[in-house]
């Protein structure tokens, strides 16, 4: 059994973050903003968000850590974690890489390539977290979710994930599925996703996947207090902000490139025509802390209850 993190020790202090230069005092206030915004509906929402009084070093395997620069990344997938995961390692390789882009998408996957802070003792934990720099990135929560299933359910490529998901959201959401798609699950409709995000007994069964799980559920932001919340609208800046606070601005900067298979509003929109409004209700229920935390907006083209 782990000794737990102690809650009040995590959020003793945490390094408040001062402006390198005058020009960047509007950025220092837009991030203040957005952190007020978390402070404000984790107080909000208590009951819901601190339904965990103490985190274990079980609930840490997403805060990957740079001893070096003393920096804390959270990772959400689906919002540019590929690309922030290369940039960990370009920090912490001590220069075994220069160029984030010459790291392999894949490379920047193996997790013994980034240590995470479940790897440290608790006093060390407790340091870390009082003492370093530590950052995520958001984005709408609906926009990340179609991203997620875009790319896990409809690539043919990924198979694991059929196997290990598609098929059993077939079995449980579609009627009279035929045995191919039962044996293959390489067909999910976005309809069977959000059915099986929203059934109770997927929640009680297993948490959610990392790709689809909630924000606050992966980097509990109301037990650690991130220094800075990046937003993927304003990648770029917010990661070379980051870059500069961490010291490394100079010689570092974000990755710049547009995808063009990248998730968006519209495609966002489209995803949704098909969901009952009953079913839209549900589903932002799952998510509305982090639609509140990260100050999105309800999506218009939503029909709640």
């Amino acid at each position: 059994m782990w000794p737990s993190i102690n809650i009040p020790q995590v959020l003793s202090s945490y390094s408040s973050v001062s402006p390198l230069q005058p020009e960047l005092s509007n950025t220092a206030v837009l991030h203040q903003m957005r952190r007020d915004q978390v402070t404000d509906t984790c107080r909000a929402n208590s009951a819901m968000s601190r339904k965990r009084r103490v985190l274990t070093p079980n609930d840490l395997k997403h805060l990957v850590v740079d001893e070096d620069h003393e920096l804390i990344y959270c990772y959400v997938p689906k919002v540019a974690c590929t690309n922030w995961k290369r940039l960990m390692m370009v920090l912490t390789g001590r220069g075994k890489y220069s160029d984030p882009m010459e790291i392999p998408a894949n490379e920047a996957h193996v997790s013994a390539n980034l240590k995470t802070l479940n790897q440290y003792s608790i006093p060390e934990i407790n340091h870390r977290l009082k003492s370093y720099m530590k950052f995520l990135f958001v984005r709408e929560p609906f926009e990340r979710l179609v991203s997620a299933y875009r790319n896990k359910f409809t690539q043919k490529y990924n198979t694991s994930f059929h196997k290990r998901y598609g098929t059993k959201i077939i079995k449980r959401q579609r009627k009279n599925a035929t045995q191919e798609a039962l044996r293959r699950g390489d067909d999910v409709k976005f309809e069977e996703f959000v059915a099986y995000l929203i059934d109770p007994h997927t929640q009680r069964e297993e948490p959610f996947n990392e790709h689809w799980q909630t924000v606050y559920s992966l980097c509990h932001p109301c037990h650690i207090h991130y220094d800075l919340v990046g937003k993927y609208e304003t990648l770029e800046e917010d990661s070379n902000y980051v870059l500069q606070l961490a010291g490394v601005g100079s010689y570092l900067k974000f990755p710049s490139y547009a995808k063009s298979t990248r998730t968006t509003d519209e495609m966002t929109t489209e995803f949704f025509q098909n969901i009952s409004s009953e079913h839209q209700t549900q589903l932002y229920e799952v998510y509305k802390l982090d639609f509140l935390m990260f100050n999105y907006s309800v999506p218009s083209y939503l029909k709640l209850e």
